[in-house]
Parts: C-alpha cells; sequence; structure tokens
C-alpha cells in the first residue's frame, strides 16, 4: 500500500489542502492519503491559534465523506516539535509494510537537501511535489539520491491558505466555501478565529 503523508499546521484545514491531497493521490498513484496535524512545527515560530485538539477536531471533519482521506494524530501524540525524521520512523515503525510519501509544495522540494537527516529520509519515503502554475521546479539541482525519490503532481493554483482564512474571521468576513462546510460549521459553534 503507498500512503500520501501530508502534514501541517492545518490551523485551519481548509479546501485548498484537500483539492492538493487528492492531486497528490490521484497524480502519483496513492492508496490513501494521510492528513497529519504537526503538534509544534519546527518552522513556524508562531504557537497555532486553535488549541491541538481543536485542529484535530477540523481534520477528522474535512475528512469525512472521503474514505481515501485519513486523519492521523500521531505527531500530536508524540509531542514535541516535530521532525520529519522522527515521525518517519514511527510511522514506519507502526505501519509496516506501508510505503508511505510525503506530499509537500514545490517550493520545500528545493529545500530538501537542507532537511535534517535527509539522506535517512529519503532511504524511507518517497516525496510526492506539488508543482503550482507559473512555478519553475529545476529538479536537475538536486542531488541524484534525492531527484530519484521525487515524483511532481502539477496542482492548479488554489489561492486560499490559513492565514487569509484567519484574517476573514477576525474581521467579521465569511470563510464558506473556503473549508469544508463541516469544518465552518465547527469553526462557528466554536467562536475560532473571532476578534
Amino acid at each position: 500500500m503507498l500512503v500520501g503523508i501530508m502534514g501541517g499546521t492545518f490551523d485551519p484545514i481548509h479546501t485548498g489542502h484537500l483539492i492538493a491531497a487528492e492531486r497528490a493521490r490521484v497524480g502519483a498513484g496513492l492508496d490513501e492519503v494521510w492528513l497529519m496535524p504537526a503538534n509544534v512545527p519546527p518552522h513556524k515560530p508562531n504557537a497555532p491559534k486553535a488549541t491541538t485538539g481543536q485542529r484535530w477536531e477540523m481534520v477528522c471533519r474535512a475528512a469525512e465523506g472521503n474514505p481515501l482521506f485519513r486523519p492521523i494524530d500521531v505527531e500530536i501524540n508524540k509531542g514535541g516539535v516535530s521532525y520529519s525524521i522522527d515521525t518517519i520512523e514511527l510511522l514506519c515503525e507502526q505501519y509496516p509494510g506501508v510505503e508511505f510519501a510525503y506530499i509537500i509544495g514545490a517550493d520545500m522540494v528545493e529545500y530538501l537537501p537542507k532537511w535534517f537527516r535527509i539522506d535517512d529520509i529519503v532511504k524511507q519515503i518517497r516525496f510526492i511535489g506539488l508543482g503550482r502554475p507559473g512555478y519553475q521546479l529545476n529538479l536537475d539541482a538536486l542531488p541524484e539520491h534525492i531527484r530519484a525519490r521525487v515524483t511532481l503532481v502539477t496542482m492548479p493554483l488554489v489561492d486560499i491558505s490559513s492565514t487569509m482564512i484567519r484574517e476573514e474571521r477576525k474581521a467579521g468576513g465569511s470563510v464558506r466555501y473556503l473549508v469544508p462546510e463541516a469544518v465552518h460549521q465547527y469553526m462557528e459553534a466554536n467562536g475560532l478565529y473571532e476578534s
């Protein structure tokens, strides 16, 4: 079984995330996509605005209705800062026989050589890079052992971000259809991101 892992702060998860997950699933022939909220992402200096429990609940609601999307709380349960190598080793231990691929943006593909313990990571998993219209990624610039583990998939331009959604909610605007309806209802019921 080939499983795509889409990690993120998901503060909140939005339709752009789900479109990216589906494009990766179809484009790379994945059996499933697992949506994995980060506990404490190492590259984000600001703490999430929603609690870990609220972000988890929104991911669960977003995955409803698609049997090929599965929420996974491995990083939340692990606690601490979420480094990819630790998560990968944990996943490979917990799910023997599953082949994993990290779903990342094409811009992140260029930074793979700088990832902590990347040489160990590429021995264990593959990467699916989501290319945006107008973004030119030079795979040849990557070392061969990394380049061989990257599959590129095209992604339509979806200009939605969690930051934009939080700002819109804070300003009292509508985010309906920017997030799945079940997530929208949860944010409304819990007053998430309001001023």
